[in-house]
């Protein structure tokens, strides 16, 4: 590919590897399990059971493929890596330009129930003010942005990267959204290319605060100053205790776990599916309360069929070892947090209410895109109503 340029892309998985799963699937060398553990220990045997019979069975690829290609989609290098991403534009002559950008363990399969409604809000009931060009790059190692090969990239070399992309694009002026490692790159945006971000929303959730910003206990507790809080609280402090094991592994081993996620078709449905469990809606009793399974799968398919559960673990390792972090940024910016029983996710992050666009939802959870689209459409829209 020569440098800069800019070619389309079209997911086509072969027959061959839908052959391949379904057969390694239909293989699978399953554990016991400690009888009446339910999610305690894990994901339990049975569901894990019914679920990969789903996918290997029930489950149409070639159906989800089709919606993945409706979006145009397209592949450039960037910095030395293969960056893949779908560029959706708007009918509406003043759309915004918008990069979203995923987390883990997530791809872009999470914007596909959001991407409609940004471009085109005058299809979907609401005002064609509000239109965006969309950019949802894959992350390195994500998807279809491999192979990596070198190390090095973590989010601030990424934030640089998607800032060539959109001037690449044509883009001058632009917004950012994005949650989980998402919403570090969001960030990190606004700092490394001020000139042309007008100002950058993030999601998030308790259980994303917990797992990077909760506080020492004498400073948490004095931020949780009532009975509701004090719930939250630890229901946070209960995820750093027992939540973090894979972030554990994936920082410090990834290379060891990456012969499971690359080899088993049950190891990578397990090991994001849990994920799906854990930290969707505290509401939903399974994943597929949460989020659509079709869609669920589509995002595990697009890991397996890739083989970037490995290189997507070792962006964690990179994440956690990399010291290039840009300074603060005076961009606007705005915080949509999902599954908030309350404004305790603002006295960690926000205590002196400097973040002027704040908003909390009472649903959803870490994967917003997917568990509440219209939530998440309804307060990008809303923040970035006043900059364009």
């Amino acid at each position: 590919m020569a440098d800069a340029e800019i070619r389309p892309f079209r997911v086509e998985v072969p027959d061959e590897a839908l052959d391949d799963l379904r057969d390694r699937l239909g293989r699978t060398r399953w554990p016991s399990e400690v009888p009446g553990a339910g999610w305690s220990r894990g994901v339990p045997l049975g569901y894990l059971k019914e679920l990969a019979g789903y996918w290997r069975d029930g489950y149409d690829w070639r159906a989800q493929e089709a919606r993945l290609n409706q979006v145009p989609q397209f592949v450039t290098e960037i910095d030395g890596q293969p960056v893949h991403f779908l560029h959706a534009r708007s009918p509406e002559s003043g759309a915004l330009p918008l990069v979203i950008t995923h987390g883990y363990p997530g791809s872009v399969v999470e914007f596909l129930d959001a991407i409609g409604p940004l471009t085109d809000p005058r299809a979907h009931g609401g005002d064609p003010a509000d239109a965006f060009h969309v950019v949802a790059p894959s992350l390195p190692g994500f998807g279809f942005s491999t192979p990596v090969r070198e190390p090095g990239w973590a989010m601030t070399r990424t934030a640089r990267a998607w800032a060539e992309l959109m001037a690449r694009l044509g883009y001058e002026r632009y917004g950012a959204q994005g949650g989980d490692i998402g919403a570090g790159i969001t960030g990190m945006l606004a700092s490394l290319d001020p000139g042309h971000v007008v100002g950058v929303h993030l999601n998030s959730d308790p259980l994303a605060v917990a797992a990077v910003a909760l506080p020492p206990g004498d400073q948490a507790d004095q931020a949780a100053v009532t009975a509701e809080h004090r719930t939250s609280l630890e229901r946070m402090r209960q995820f750093q205790a027992d939540g973090l094991g894979y972030l554990q592994l994936q920082t410090t081993r990834p290379q060891t776990v990456a012969y499971a996620l690359t080899d088993s078709p049950a190891a990578q449905l397990a090991w994001i599916a849990e994920k799906f469990k854990e930290w969707t809606d505290p509401k939903a009793d399974l994943p597929e309360d949460a989020v659509d399974r079709d869609q669920l799968l589509t995002n595990v398919s697009l890991y397996w069929f890739t083989g970037t559960g490995a290189s997507a673990a070792q962006f964690l390792y990179e994440a956690a070892h990399g010291g290039d972090w840009p300074g603060p940024s005076d961009v606007p910016q705005g915080w949509a947090v999902f599954a908030a029983g309350d404004d305790l996710v603002r006295r960690l992050v926000d205590p002196d209410g400097k973040i002027g666009h704040w908003s909390e939802f009472g649903r959803g959870g870490h994967f917003a895109a997917m568990e509440a689209p219209d939530l998440l459409v309804q307060d990008v829209r809303a923040f970035f109503r006043a900059l364009r």
